[in-house]
Formats: structure tokens, C-alpha cells, sequence
């Protein structure tokens, strides 16, 4: 899939709608706790920046459920990117109307304004084309570098590209070219792997990709819905009931298809998820009533591990356990750095967004896979095969 993206002429001394994605973390003094996101717009906005071109960032942060809330304003992240930059960042107290209009007529040229929150306006999440108008009016051109909210048919990703001759930017670029080599081109062997909560939130992947893969892996709480739908005993693990039947199916789909599945041998139990529970490692089919599955076990990484031996592509969705907390983290950690080495032998690692990014970074593996998606939902909807709202306007092949 290629997309279109723009020439030093399409910008050059014009101004310009940039979205980008600062949904970013804040500490509780209102500063910015991760500058991930920030970084990641950096190489554009200094492109355009260095072309002359006169750009205004757009963005959501949090959920303000379209009116003006003081905690989820982008004002921090504005002081956030100048710090970045090293240069003068200038902030809107609104993304249309005066404030809006007064601060894009401002911008000198190869300069920056970040515009505040989208969603202060219900216009925003419902696509509004009245709405998209307005944003666009004052600018020349309009470039869609937010991978993460592309999933999303909003004004900002969607309708403003009505108004404006529109482009893709290069994180948005590099993301469709890295996922896609992974959809729509993997290099075999490929491998799946699969965690996370809930079976439900990867159907439609495992349903997309079952005819590429050639091996799926499967941790997580999501693990403990197939284990039980094999009749094996839990305890008080993750379950999704009403799923257990997919998971039986699915298991017959792919064993049918030459798939193999690998499911947890032993796991991590404990009665509770805090730094101090008391820990031990069972039989994945044998979990005591009223204890709770919470990471793989030693057999299982090293099994795990093996599975992954000799793949040329992984892609990588959702984490092994519940890795935010000390004795659950071993098989995420263990299954990140299998990644790295792999990676470091020529194979093809794709990781998802959301909890699995967070992963990599947590144990130092992020620049050691092949990418890093910034998108998790995105991420998501884009292996269960769907067009993305925000993607599709620049598709040229």
C-alpha cells in the first residue's frame, strides 16, 4: 500500500493544518510524564519548518466529551515541544473561531502554533463537515501524521480532507509501509503472537491473519479463555465466556490449516496483583480455585521462545502477563527480548501499539525490534484488515 505524501512545493512558504497525535501523559502538576508522541512529529515539523511553510498542529488529549476541560488542555504539551525543539512554540486558546484565526495570521514563516483541543468540540468525534470547514479555512494544505487516531472517521482525520489538498505525513507513511509488510507481505516463517486481556479484542485479527501465519502464540488473560474451552480448571483467571466456542472453532480452523497453536504449559498464579502477592508456578490446565493467572511460566517462555526460533516475521500484539507489576513481568520481558535477538538475525518484528509499546520500552527493547507502532486500536483494526478512515484519502496504490 503506498500513500500519497507532499513535495517541498506543496508546502513551501504556505500554511498549514498539521494533525498530529499529542494525547500524551501528564503528571499530576499538568506537565507532560511521556514525550513518545511529542518526538515522533519532530522530523516533520522541522521539514516544514525548514521549508518555509507556516504550520499549525491539531490534536485531542484525554476524553473532555466535547467541552472545554481545564486538566485535558494541550497547553503543557505546547511548552513540552518548544523545550523539544528549542525554539518558540506558539499556543491557541481554541482550534477555531478568533483565537484560532488570530494565532495562524501570527506564524512567521517556518514557524509553529499548536492549536488547543479538538474535542473541547462535540463537531469533532462526529466528523462534522461544518465543522472541518471552519478548521481548515485559514491553511493551504493539510498533512494526516497521527497513525494513532487514523482509525477514527473524525473531523480532524477525515472530513477536513474535503477542504484542503491533503497528505500524508512520514510517521504515518512509515507506519502503513512496516504494518503492511507484515499483513500483506510477511516473509515465512510468520508468527503471531497474541495477549492481552480479552479474546474479543483480537477476533478479527486472528480471523484476518490465520491464512498467513504459520504459527500463532497465545498468552495473556486471553490464553485462560482457550485453555478453558479445552476443559482445563483456572481458577479465578480471565474468562470470556461467550468466547470459549470461538475459541474451540478457531482452534479446529487452524489446526485444519496447518497452523500451530501454542497455549501456556505452566503459568504464574498468585491470589492477588500487587508487588508483594506470593507467587507459584502451576500447570496452565490445573490453576487452584481462587487463584488468578497472571503471567507465563518458565516452561512456557522457553517454549514460547522456541516457537519463535527461525521466523522471519512477527508481529506482536498484546503483553504475556501483567507486566506493570514486578512478578508478573517475566514473560513479557523474556518474550521482548527474544524479539530483539530475532530482529538483530534479519527477522521482520512489528509490534503493537498500546500496551505492547509500552512493553518494549518498559525493558529497553524498543529500538531493538523492527517498529514500534504508535497506534494500538489502529494497529489493531489495520491486521483485522480494514480500510482506516483516517488512511484512505491518500492511498494511491
Amino acid at each position: 500500500m503506498k500513500l500519497r505524501t507532499f513535495s517541498k512545493n506543496d508546502v513551501a512558504g504556505k500554511k498549514v493544518l498539521v494533525r498530529a497525535d499529542f494525547n500524551v501523559p501528564l503528571t499530576g502538576d499538568g506537565n507532560v510524564a511521556d514525550d513518545t508522541r511529542i518526538n515522533a512529529h519532530v522530523p516533520l515539523i522541522k521539514e516544514l519548518s525548514d521549508a518555509g511553510a507556516k504550520v499549525a498542529l491539531i490534536s485531542h488529549l484525554g476524553r473532555p466529551k466535547g467541552a472545554p476541560v481545564a486538566k485535558y488542555s494541550l497547553e503543557p504539551v505546547a511548552k513540552e515541544l518548544a523545550s523539544v525543539l528549542g525554539r518558540d512554540i506558539g499556543f491557541a486558546s481554541d482550534c477555531v473561531g478568533e483565537a484560532a484565526q488570530n494565532a495562524v495570521s501570527a506564524i512567521p514563516a517556518g514557524g509553529t502554533v499548536l492549536l488547543e483541543n479538538l474535542r473541547f468540540h462535540p463537531e469533532e468525534e462526529k466528523n462534522d463537515a461544518a465543522f472541518a470547514k471552519v478548521l481548515a479555512a485559514p491553511f493551504e494544505a493539510f498533512i494526516m501524521d497521527a497513525f494513532s487516531a487514523s482509525h477514527r472517521a473524525h473531523a480532524s482525520t477525515k472530513a477536513v480532507t474535503d477542504f484542503l489538498p491533503s497528505f500524508a505525513g512520514p510517521l504515518l507513511i512509515r507506519e502503513i509501509e512496516m504494518l503492511s509488510a507484515a499483513r500483506d507481505n510477511p516473509k515465512k516463517p510468520f508468527v503471531l503472537v497474541l495477549g492481552g486481556a480479552k479474546v474479543s479484542d483480537k477476533i478479527g485479527v486472528i480471523e484476518n491473519m490465520l491464512d498467513s501465519v504459520d504459527a500463532i502464540i497465545i498468552g495473556g488473560g486471553m490464553a485462560f479463555t482457550f485453555l478453558r474451552s479445552r476443559g482445563f480448571e483456572i481458577g479465578k483467571s480471565l474468562c470470556e465466556e461467550d468466547r470459549l466456542e470461538f475459541s474451540r472453532e478457531m482452534s479446529h480452523r487452524a489446526k485444519d490449516k496447518g497452523v500451530s497453536i501454542f497455549l501456556p504449559e505452566d503459568v504464574i498464579v498468585a491470589s492477588e496483583i500487587s508487588d508483594s502477592a506470593e507467587t507459584s508456578v502451576v500447570a496452565a490446565g490445573a490453576i487452584p480455585a481462587g487463584k488468578l493467572g497472571l503471567d507465563i511460566g518458565p516452561e512456557t517462555i522457553e517454549s514460547f521462545k522456541k516457537a519463535l526460533d527461525g521466523a522471519k516475521t512477527v508481529l506482536w500484539n498484546g503483553p504475556m502477563g501483567v507486566f506493570e507489576t514486578a512478578p508478573f513481568a517475566k514473560g513479557t520481558k523474556e518474550i521482548a527480548e527474544k524479539l530483539a535477538e530475532i530482529t538483530a538475525h534479519g527477522a521482520l518484528t512489528v509490534v503493537g501499539g498500546g500496551d505492547s509499546a509500552a512493553a518494549v520500552a518498559k525493558f529497553g527493547c524498543g529500538n531493538d525490534v523492527t517498529h514500534v507502532s504508535t497506534g494500538g486500536g489502529a494497529s489493531l483494526e489495520f491486521f483485522e484488515g480494514k480500510v482506516l478512515p483516517g488512511v484512505a484519502p491518500y492511498i494511491i496504490g
